[in-house]
């Protein structure tokens, strides 16, 4: 089994619903996103997927969320954009277009991180 991981960053606000504390107010993180891709056969130039394609395909999903207040986005509508939600969010994004993605993780601070992958 080969697994790989990209990560990229992406800057945005948002606050979360149904919840007492200071997160309900508006606030920002510098994200940072691992997505991880696992599979047991590679191509004839020996790659699971090229970490190129991996890279531009999240750049290209990240843009929704960067420099966004991500509450007002229609993607989250009346949900609480928390980091276990939005890592599900990204990871049904990469899995339309990657089906042997395997995790994502999303880390709103240095020593907080929540992932979301399926069984």
């Amino acid at each position: 089994m080969y697994e790989l991981k990209v990560e990229n960053y992406f800057s945005a606000a948002h606050h979360l619903l149904n919840y007492e504390g200071e997160c309900e107010n508006q606030h920002g993180h510098n994200w940072k996103v691992e997505a991880y891709f696992r599979g047991v056969n590679l191509d004839k130039s020996n790659l699971l997927i090229d970490f190129k394609i991996l890279k531009k395909e999240l750049n290209n999903i990240l843009k929704i969320l960067d420099h966004k207040d991500i509450n007002t986005l229609s993607e989250f509508r009346n949900q609480s954009p928390s980091s276990e939600f939005i890592s599900k969010f990204l990871y049904t994004k990469l899995k339309e277009k990657f089906p042997n993605t395997y995790k994502v993780a999303v880390w709103e601070t240095e020593k907080a991180c929540a992932s979301y992958f399926e069984e």
